[in-house]
């Protein structure tokens, strides 16, 4: 390995926060997610067997559509809950430790007339 001359500077390439365009934004995944949801739940049934697929397949699709905007050096989580729409209400929670300044999270929810499904995504930054 050879050393720097005395014209050169080492550059650090390791930043501890994102850049503008590379920050987890919740408006946009929540878009993202929407839009997955209304294109692959529109006519879909609830039929208690095959769930347990369509939610991994979904979690999935949304994880990949997350990765292609461009949050470079994030962990993404998906969670995908999908139950049968019987008229009862329904509450979800979620708590995280993390970097406020950098972490973040966005949900939607989906209804049709057989179903409901949320959708919780988080972003984590690696340091």
């Amino acid at each position: 390995m050879g050393e720097l001359g005395p014209d050169e500077a080492a550059q650090n390439t390791y930043s501890l926060r994102p850049g503008l365009q590379q920050r987890f934004k919740s408006s946009t995944v929540k878009e993202c997610i929407h839009a997955i949801l209304k294109e692959k739940l529109a006519n879909v049934q609830y039929i208690p067997e095959e769930m347990p697929e369509l939610t991994k397949s979904l979690s999935d699709t949304i994880k990949d559509r997350l990765k292609e905007e461009g949050f470079d050096r994030y962990k993404m989580v998906v969670q995908v809950v999908i139950g049968e729409q019987r008229g009862e209400g329904v509450n979800m929670a979620a708590r995280c430790f993390w970097d406020a300044d950098t972490d973040s999270c966005a949900h939607d929810v989906f209804m049709n007339d057989s179903l409901f499904c949320v959708v919780a995504a988080f972003g984590c930054f690696y340091y």
